[in-house]
């Protein structure tokens, strides 16, 4: 079995498997200054990092490109899972990580769940990576 090693503030650790991140509270969209402007502290970093990881997905790339061109603002996971052909399942699982991200909002109305994304934590996100690129 291969052995990953791992740096946490500096640190090499061993032990088999790769850390997991700390789950922090992303509901308010990333504010800290640019990656571009200088050396980040380790909590800014940590924000950034644990959105682009929620967007490390092909999926959850499609999901939030097919959010953003639906011509009602909003979709239910049904018509998602149907145009992305996965199971409901698969979609709610990409969906869930998306809005622990605090990238997608969703209500419930009778049987079905909505889905949006919020264009104001994608371009904080995209600010934070490029000041220059949300202008």
């Amino acid at each position: 079995m291969p052995t990953f090693s791992i740096y946490v503030n500096g640190m090499c650790q061993n032990d088999g498997m790769p850390k997991a991140l700390p789950v922090i509270d992303m509901t308010a969209p990333v504010c800290c200054a640019p990656v571009a402007s200088g050396p980040m502290n380790d909590a800014d970093a940590l924000q950034v990092a644990l959105r682009l990881k929620a967007l490390a997905d092909p999926v959850r790339v499609k999901i939030v490109s097919y959010l953003f061109s639906s011509t009602a603002g909003e979709e239910n996971s049904g018509d998602l899972a149907e145009v992305l052909g996965l199971s409901e399942s698969t979609v709610s699982h990409h969906l869930s990580q998306l809005r622990k991200a605090g990238l997608v909002v969703s209500d419930r109305r009778g049987m079905n769940m909505f889905h949006r994304v919020r264009p104001d934590a994608l371009q904080a996100l995209c600010a934070a990576l490029d000041p220059n690129c949300c202008t």
